[in-house]
């Protein structure tokens, strides 16, 4: 009778995964995940922040197509004053008078201008995102409500809601409002021959971060008030509507420590992004001299301007 023969490789287990071997390999894949994200991130980063660029280099050109055909950039903001001087509307800022520039036509159509901001007639066109307004790095893209508010920025009365934005025009050194030292402000129609600074050295538009301060590419709300949000950095100083859509410089550069909430800011690493007179885009760190980053700020301070 013929024997039965086991073949000895049939009787040996097949060996897996030790629990030592299983958790060392997933303490290196940890690693290796690790070490990639930020690299991911500074990437992802780094697309948006070039992204914000593009579309300042968008806002810088269609200023200056709006300059060839009114001979003017635009007004910081367009407003009747009463007999204290105080505005009283309609309040619209100079990003909603550059609509048609930003093929933005239909939208430009629908804003009644005569019109005060917060008229019920302009409630469905003032909520509306325009894309180009909109810095891609930013954490809020919705609505904006502008209140009325006591000293302390306590809000009294709700007056209406806007569409967000993250690019304010420059006014210059001063707090916003009635005449600045920069390019935008209450009625006003520079011209290119008026910036005697310089084009090239001088801030037409630049970045805000919804964590410092709200915006709005729609314009000042007459009686609103511009208050940091909750959690912000910029210091807690009740600012005038114009601030919505108009930026100064005096506290120094964008995101540095001690700024206020109607100074310029981003959430892009290390400063923000800005557009000159001439078009150039350019970033400027929160380390920049704050000296300096006022310099930048003025069309006819005469200052004399290093390397920024």
């Amino acid at each position: 009778m013929k024997r039965l023969e086991i073949p000895r490789n049939a009787t040996k287990l097949q060996r897996g995964f030790t629990l030592i071997e299983l958790l060392v390999t997933i303490s290196v894949i940890a690693i290796l995940v690790g070490l990639l994200l930020p690299a991911v991130q500074q990437a992802r980063e780094s697309m948006r922040r070039t992204k914000c660029a593009n579309h300042l280099k968008q806002l810088g050109l269609a200023l200056h197509n709006y300059h060839i055909t009114h001979r003017s950039f635009p007004a910081g903001y367009l407003s009747r004053v009463d007999t204290r001087g105080n505005d009283v509307g309609p309040g619209w800022g100079w990003a909603s008078q550059l609509l048609p520039q930003l093929e933005q036509v239909s939208l430009y159509e629908k804003l009644n201008f005569e019109l005060p901001i917060e008229s019920p007639a302009n409630s469905e066109p003032r909520l509306t995102l325009v894309p180009t307004y909109v810095c891609p790095s930013d954490v809020f893209h919705g609505v904006v409500l502008v209140s009325k508010r006591d000293s302390l920025g306590n809000a009294l009365a709700a007056i209406c809601e806007v569409a967000s934005a993250n690019y304010t025009g420059v006014f210059g050194i001063t707090e916003p409002g009635v005449e600045g030292e920069g390019i935008f402000y209450r009625n006003s129609k520079i011209a290119t021959q008026e910036i005697t600074d310089g084009t090239s050295q001088t801030l037409m538009v630049g970045e805000r971060s919804h964590r410092w301060g709200e915006a709005t590419w729609v314009g000042a709300v007459a009686d609103g008030k511009l208050f940091p949000p909750p959690g912000s950095p910029a210091i807690p100083f009740v600012q005038e509507a114009s601030s919505f859509i108009l930026g100064h410089t005096f506290e120094g550069p964008p995101s540095a420590p001690g700024i206020e909430c109607n100074n310029f800011s981003s959430l892009h690493p290390g400063g923000a992004n800005v557009v000159f007179a001439d078009g150039h885009i350019h970033f400027i760190s929160s380390s920049t001299d704050k000296l300096l980053f006022r310099y930048l700020s003025t069309r006819s301070g005469n200052e004399v301007i290093g390397d920024y």
